[in-house]
């Protein structure tokens, strides 16, 4: 195993190989093959399946997601505390995968003969304890990017390979999910029976990830001191950069929060072929996917951020383009390619910026809270998926859905416009303001010199 120690004068690479890239990737896959495909489906499940209203789905997933954002800095917290042979990150993955499988079907498994308010709480209960199990896998794989390398381009790489997975893990399951509900009779219980046979690859793929990874990164005695939840909350504010990046998580997550659960809507409503999801997001993925490993190299050119600005743009472009022919399946088709292209440099950066503001807050205060410091990360992705499902939720309802009927009103329609065109084009806006002020690339290299070298921003608390 390399050594790479925080107090050493070592050089931050490590000798790393594809397999250990590809390794770390089939966790995102995983979670894409549970947790991701459930903001494609779940609000069509309980809204056409279970018969819940659209606005009482929207409540309940901001409610939820809120919750899990706690839940995750909580988890962040035990993650910088837990002592293991296995490290900080991986017994999570490894004792995590089974009951993150099963809590995921259980969500399907609303009972069908009870009322109205029953099903409520059902769905709930068991959504918001799937959330508990999601964050101790989640937070722990992604803190988990922090400590294999400190290498910055060796970081954006397991960044890439985990997001092409985490896309090709999507494909799959938006691909799939529909023709397994359908071979298993259509009804409830084929969404049950198609989530357990996702679950069991998902556990499969975790175990990947523990059986493959290392935590290379080593710190001292003086750095591992325990802090206080106190002290710890006090670090984070001092780092503006987390701050920046949290926000622009939220953003970001909105606008995927919208594309992932407005998509059947749209198909089914606007282009009258709700057969027609499987196709828009392999149009969209693949080309998130190819554009990927073009980001790498533009990454290092240009920076993250001015990349992450011509992402958002280019998002903007494909998110308006519907306007023009919004009932032309080929146009469309073309649109979400486009999107795809914008979407790439703005995935395949997003989790690479919490590292950075790791070692941010490493120069800035003289202290190390990986766990912490990426849960907030997953914080502002949940509290943004949440937002973004609770407002497809609620506009559905104000442009009084139905889901029970196969035409819909006109204020119904124009609704589906909104959520899939007007709010994501709003939110890609907010995120060129986050952008703007985000300019850790200036100084990044200096913060890595200085880390290398024992020494720490003015005023640090060492």
């Amino acid at each position: 195993m390399a050594s790479n120690s925080i107090s050493g004068k070592t050089n931050f690479r490590e000798k790393l190989h594809f397999w250990d890239y590809l390794g770390f990737g089939a966790g995102d896959m995983a979670i894409n093959f549970t947790f991701g495909s459930l903001g494609v489906f779940v609000v069509y499940f309980y809204t056409n399946v279970v018969g819940l209203s659209a606005g009482v789905v929207g409540t309940m997933m901001l409610i939820s997601r809120s919750f899990d954002g706690i839940i995750d800095m909580v988890i962040g917290g035990l993650v910088d505390r837990t002592r293991s042979r296995w490290g900080k990150t991986r017994p999570w993955l490894l004792f995590g995968a089974i009951p993150f499988a099963v809590l995921t079907v259980l969500i399907f498994a609303v009972p069908t003969n009870i009322s109205g308010v029953g099903k409520i709480a059902y769905a709930f209960v068991s959504y918001n304890v799937l959330m508990i199990s999601f964050s101790s896998i989640a937070i722990p794989f992604g803190t988990l990017n922090s400590l294999v390398t400190r290498d910055r381009h060796q970081r954006e790489t397991f960044n890439i390979f985990r997001m092409t997975e985490a896309q090709i893990g999507l494909i799959i399951v938006t691909n799939l999910t529909m023709p397994l509900v359908q071979m298993f009779g259509g009804q409830q219980f084929g969404w049950i029976l198609a989530y357990a046979c996702l679950g069991v690859g998902s556990i499969a793929l975790l175990w990947i990830v523990f059986f493959t990874q290392r935590e290379r990164v080593q710190i001292t005695e003086k750095q591992e001191e325990t802090l206080t939840v106190r002290k710890q909350l006090s670090l984070i504010f001092k780092n503006k950069f987390w701050i920046l990046a949290f926000l622009f998580a939220v953003t970001f997550s909105v606008t995927t929060a919208f594309n992932q659960s407005t998509m059947v809507y749209f198909a089914q409503y606007i282009l009258h072929d709700k057969n027609l999801v499987g196709i828009m997001n392999v149009l969209y993925y693949v080309p998130t996917i190819l554009g990927f490993f073009v980001s790498v190299k533009l990454f290092d050119k240009f920076g993250k951020t001015k990349m992450m600005v011509v992402g958002a743009v280019i998002s903007i472009i494909g998110y308006a383009m519907p306007l023009i022919m919004p009932k032309s399946v080929g146009f469309n088709e073309f649109a979400q390619v486009i999107k795809g292209l914008g979407q790439a440099p703005l995935l395949g950066s997003l989790w690479a910026l919490f590292p950075d503001t790791i070692e941010y807050g490493h120069w800035k205060t003289g202290h190390r809270i990986e766990g912490l410091l990426y849960s907030g990360g997953s914080l502002g992705q949940k509290l943004g998926l949440g937002i973004g499902t609770a407002a497809v939720g609620w506009v559905l309802g104000m442009g009084h859905y139905n889901g029970a009927v196969a035409t819909q009103s006109a204020s119904a329609v124009h609704a589906i416009y909104w959520i899939f065109i007007y709010l994501p084009v709003l939110f890609f806006i907010l995120q060129l303001i986050i952008l703007h002020f985000y300019t850790i690339d200036k100084i990044y290299p200096k913060i890595m010199d200085d880390l290398r070298n024992d020494r720490f921003a003015d005023g640090a608390d060492k």
